[in-house]
């Protein structure tokens, strides 16, 4: 899933928060809500203004947030 069209980033909404497609619906917002057992067919019904494919953008962003090495200095 490539998620850059559907995930932005503007300092004005959210406070720079990473949104879906630029309206206030936040990536934190719905992995918040599928982490405490919401299935995406709750989500789209409480937020019919999101797709199968934000939810599914959402996922790919954190999981490639993920896989971003970190170099850390040693103590």
């Amino acid at each position: 899933m490539d998620f850059q069209d559907r995930i932005t980033v503007n300092p004005l909404i959210r406070s720079g928060k990473p949104t879906i497609r630029g309206m206030r619906l936040t990536v934190s917002d719905v992995l918040g809500w599928l982490a405490s057992g919401m299935t995406h067919g709750e989500i789209l019904s409480d937020y019919p203004e999101l797709t199968e494919d934000d939810i599914y953008a959402c996922l790919a962003y954190a999981a490639q947030s993920q896989n971003r090495i970190v170099s850390l200095k040693a103590a």
